[in-house]
């Protein structure tokens, strides 16, 4: 391949200049300043934040404990998604590949982003093409496109024929003239409707954000209608606004927001999904952000790619199936081509097979390597059982006509059709003829067929054992390939997918929506499908109700990836499906998606635990603000007193809880079985406040100080209940957590220093006997609530 010169310095200073450069878009998510503003910029973050500096300002600063859970919230936020970023970026460096090309007619190294428009690459085997580029002189070269297109074959590339970015070279050389570069490379195209970054769909950011949304509706009457009580409580506006009374009816406004906002639950949900993607990330999972931990749980339908995900993309010896009357000595002329220091993968994965002999002892005295040209590898042996010439290659072109009569090349072709790849080994006892051009050699006359070499896909050891798993959850598994379609039927069969299976060539699919959908219901395998044609099945299962979860490591599965509910890739794949990807497998197990779903199970199930806790608060708060405004009644709590009931029966107690083995199937409707329990518990732990404060304040006359504590007091046991009743079953752990709380309960009671600082009086017995009383009560009603709803 020499004669070639390239361009020259001058020319590629030219075309730096106009900028016609490789280089791409940043394909590792979305920027720093992206995330923070993703993370800081919520609805929630804007309430909580508000009434945090609205206390700051009004110099109560005790009452401003809850603003940690706007820090730490959002710093959970950005720290995930960042670290998952710098490790993508990290794994892109690792990866990125060098490009080789001549100039001024000298091979050398530079950057992909360093090649430039006309460039004359040159080939190698087991190096990226890094930018589109024409063939202009080769050497039996071969591309592998499995990234590209899902074909795990590799295939010719003669002169003239294009070569495409994110392609590898299997065999051969050749100099090839690069013809586009950067964002108008087939890669960079078929990726750029990825790069648009979008959310995982989350069940539970959806119902808290639901919530958060509906209370913030309510926030700005609410909060008029309990400022208004309690200016009217102490005189009426002007005397308010006169005295500075004002203020402490703010501090109280303030309290009551805070109370209904369920901020501990978005943060406990934060820390439960933080600490599933640090428990993956043991397993090797990187997320990318925090609610993809949940994602696989809701998943009912698991596309996945054939190469790289079921397959290693890589070919093993499957059978072999002599003729009868073989001559002696087969056996070991084929392990000869198996061991052949020349072999192609092909030959090398038959050598890495049970042959049953060793390789011919004597060397042959003539050989011809295997080209994508002749299709077909030969040796001569002078002597010896294996005397004579033999032939390896596809059996329409070794046998030709002379095959038919036997039926071997039916055979060949009928078993290719089912999935297998196959070769014929051929003998004949003749020499190889002279040829006019070497490239071109001649087979030998009288070549008889001998046995037929079976190959198949290795299938990766984990592969059935996953797809078991996934059936035995109820998650359909649908095997989407670029591949033949017989080729991705044979390894659906190996890897025991479920169903009646047919291998359906996806050239004969319709693009409506609704006939593709219709077909995706009854059919799990397909092959032949284009990167557009994965898109179309993600979405036209998604138009059926179905939470999908797509996984590839390919350019062609970008698209799918993108679209997918869940996208999931490997790490051993192109840059660009892992940064589309929500979570992706470092090790390229697909043996880890069970783990990821017994994750994202647990996670589901505990925040829907401390979710009853925390919503069950909003209810309460709700209706306390409201009663206690329309009432004109002070409104009996501090915001500090607030943040104390709330970690003793509800924060602390949810750390723990949050972070419990639970790992139930997944079933839809998060928030209608929240709200079951929450509201009619919710409604009770109100009514006992309300009626201990009634009874305090208008029946008993007593002062303001030991009105909020029998307040405190009836709230923090009514609330503990709610805790009990959650807890179960009991054991260690749940039945330490409630004593616990309770233990808690009384320290802050008996020590001083805590009363003072909560400003909690020491009430008249009568009033600690109401405030328990109702508590009681309420407590039973709350176990009558439970065991209704449970039943």
């Amino acid at each position: 391949m020499s004669g070639w010169h390239g361009l020259s310095t001058a020319d590629v200073l030219d075309r730096r200049a106009r900028g016609l450069v490789n280089t791409r878009p940043d394909t590792t998510g979305r920027s720093f300043v992206r995330i923070l503003q993703a993370n800081v910029l919520t609805l929630f973050n804007a309430v909580v934040g508000g009434c945090f500096l609205a206390l700051l300002l009004l110099g109560a600063w005790q009452d401003a404990l809850f603003g940690v859970f706007v820090v730490a919230n959002t710093l959970i936020g950005v720290v995930q998604e960042f670290t998952a970023r710098r490790t993508l970026m990290r794994l892109a460096v690792l990866n990125a590949p060098r490009a080789l090309v001549r100039r001024d007619g000298v091979d050398t190294e530079c950057a992909v982003a360093a090649v430039v428009l006309d460039d004359l690459l040159v080939l190698r085997p087991g190096e990226q093409v890094p930018a589109d580029a024409e063939v202009v002189d080769c050497r039996e070269l071969e591309v592998d496109e499995s990234l590209l297109t899902g074909e795990a074959v590799p295939v010719p590339a003669p002169i003239g024929r294009e070569v495409l970015s994110g392609s590898t070279i299997a065999a051969g050389a050749g100099l090839a003239r690069v013809i586009r570069v950067g964002a108008d490379s087939y890669a960079a195209r078929i990726t750029s409707e990825a790069r648009q970054f979008s959310l995982v769909d989350s069940e539970l950011r959806r119902s808290i954000g639901r919530v958060i949304r509906w209370i913030s509706i309510g926030l700005v009457p609410i909060a008029a209608i309990v400022l208004n009580g309690q200016l009217q409580a102490v005189g009426g506006w002007s005397a308010a606004l006169s005295s500075g009374a004002w203020r402490e009816a703010t501090v109280a406004a303030v309290a009551s927001i805070i109370a209904m906002v369920p901020a501990g639950l978005v943060f406990m949900t934060s820390v439960a999904l933080a600490v599933g993607a640090a428990r993956l990330a043991r397993r090797r999972v990187l997320l990318h952000e925090l609610a993809a931990v949940e994602g696989l749980a809701r998943v009912d339908v698991l596309c996945v790619d054939k190469t790289g995900t079921l397959t290693e993309g890589l070919f093993t010896l499957d059978r072999l199936e002599p003729v009868d009357g073989a001559p002696d000595g087969w056996q070991r002329a084929l392990a000869w081509f198996g061991r052949d220091p020349a072999a192609n993968a092909t030959a090398l994965a038959i050598g890495a097979g049970d042959l049953g002999a060793t390789a011919a002892g004597a060397p042959p005295d003539a050989t011809v390597p295997f080209s994508s040209r002749h299709k077909w590898s030969g040796a001569h042996f002078p002597d010896g059982s294996v005397r004579g010439s033999w032939i390896l290659g596809g059996a329409d072109v070794v046998l030709g006509g002379a095959g038919r009569g036997d039926g071997m090349v039916a055979r060949a072709a009928a078993t290719a059709a089912s999935g297998g790849r196959t070769l014929v080994l051929a003998h004949s006892p003749r020499p190889f003829p002279p040829s006019a051009d070497a490239k071109q050699p001649v087979l030998p006359d009288g070549l008889r067929p001998v046995a037929l070499v079976v190959l198949r896909e290795r299938v990766r050891a984990d592969a059935a054992e996953t797809i078991r798993y996934f059936g035995e959850q109820g998650v359909r598994v649908i095997i989407i390939s670029g591949d033949d379609p017989g080729t991705v039927l044979a390894v659906a069969r190996e890897v025991r997918l479920p169903g009646e299976l047919n291998g359906v060539d996806a050239r004969t699919l319709p693009t409506e929506r609704d006939a593709l959908a219709d077909i995706l219901g009854t059919e799990s395998v397909f092959g032949r499908v284009t990167p557009d044609q994965k898109k179309a099945m993600v979405l036209a299962l998604q138009s059926l109700g179905h939470t999908v979860a797509m996984t590839g490591d390919g350019i062609n599965d970008t698209l799918a990836l993108k679209h997918a509910d869940l996208g999931i890739a490997m790490g051993s794949g192109a840059p660009a499906a892992r940064a589309v990807a929500n979570l992706v497998l470092l090790d390229g197990a697909f043996s880890g998606l069970p783990g990821v779903v017994a994750e994202g199970r647990q996670v589901i199930a505990n925040v829907e635990r401390v979710a009853k806790l925390f919503l069950s608060k909003t209810v309460y708060a709700v209706l306390l603000a409201l009663v206690f405004g329309a009432l004109l009644w002070p409104f009996p709590f501090l915001p500090r007193q607030l943040s104390v009931v709330d970690g003793l029966t509800i924060g602390l107690p949810a750390l723990v809880l949050a972070l419990l083995p639970n790992a139930p199937r997944y079933r839809s409707g998060f928030l209608p079985r929240v709200a079951r329990l929450c509201v009619p518990s919710g409604a009770v732990v109100a009514l006992a406040v309300i009626g201990a404060v009634a009874y305090a304040h208008a029946g008993a006359g007593a002062p303001f100080d030991e009105v909020r504590t029998t307040a405190v007091i009836a709230l923090t046991l009514s609330a503990m209940w709610v805790l009990v009743v959650l807890a179960r079953p009991f054991t260690r752990i749940t039945a330490g957590i409630v004593v616990g709380a309770y233990g808690g309960f009384l320290l802050i009671l008996s020590l001083p220093a805590a009363r003072t600082f909560l400003e909690l009086a020491v009430p008249s017995p009568e009033l600690v006997f109401v405030a328990v009383g109702v508590s009681v009560v309420a407590s039973l009603v709350l176990e009558v609530v439970h065991r209704s709803i449970r039943s």
